[in-house]
């Protein structure tokens, strides 16, 4: 039986690629965002829906699992970014970071989580950052906005297991998309920036969205049947983890 994904930021950089490629693997497929996506993908379904609101991730669920049938994969990419020093960052920010990068996954976790216990199967992941793993100068709120999630989506993890429900994280360095915005200068990312405390990447590259959303399948697959509470960090070796 195909299973069904419903895939969060489904608009987003990260979120397309991990739509694309679920579907091309014969995954059927549910995409919400908040915004249409600029290049949809046929045979996806797509819903509208402000995951800052609890009682709209309660309503896109029940939709997505009437249109497709239960939820056996979910898939939070949905995310935003905000950089600045700690001290100048407003409760707004901060507020804004943890409803959505980490309060909406733990969310969509709980509203999936009842199918999948009864049917004793089903994959949790989460997109967090490797700044949750290790500190960046000047992204207090989003590192730990996005550490959070890792730690919601990996204890999740422990309470779930015994259900057959495998939950982890995968954990990018600097990825190509929008969210970045335009990469001024992607070689001084590349080699780093020591006087912020900011490692280089290794692997002399920035990553791509399918790099990410590869990680993703892998862990969504059979293959990955006996992977759960880990966090895959893909960073192109920047974290040195």
């Amino acid at each position: 039986m195909t299973r069904h994904a419903l895939i969060t930021g489904a608009a987003g950089g990260i979120g397309t690629a991990v739509v694309r490629r679920l579907h091309d693997d014969g995954i059927r497929v549910t995409g919400t965002d908040s915004v249409a996506p600029t290049s949809p993908v046929d045979g996806v379904r797509y819903l509208n829906g402000d995951i800052r609101q609890p009682d709209e991730i309660a309503r896109v669920v029940d939709e997505a699992q009437h249109q497709n049938g239960r939820v056996d994969v979910l898939v939070n990419c949905a995310g935003v970014f905000a950089h600045g020093p700690a001290i100048e960052t407003d409760i707004e920010t901060w507020n804004r970071l943890f409803e959505i990068n980490a309060r909406a996954p733990f969310l969509f976790a709980k509203a999936v989580a009842g199918p999948m216990i009864e049917h004793r199967s089903g994959v949790i992941i989460t997109i967090a950052s490797n700044s949750a793993v290790v500190p960046r100068a000047d992204m207090a709120a989003y590192a730990a906005s996005k550490a959070a999630a890792s730690q919601v989506t990996r204890s999740l993890g422990l309470e779930l297991g015994p259900h057959g429900i495998r939950c982890n994280v995968v954990a990018p360095g600097t990825t190509r998309t929008p969210m970045i915005g335009d990469l001024q200068n992607p070689a001084q990312i590349v080699a780093g920036v020591p006087d912020a405390f900011k490692a280089g990447i290794p692997l002399g590259r920035i990553a791509e969205p399918i790099d990410i959303a590869a990680a993703v399948a892998f862990l969504v697959s059979d293959e990955a049947r006996h992977i759960t509470l880990q966090e895959l960090i893909v960073d192109g070796g920047a974290s040195q983890r």
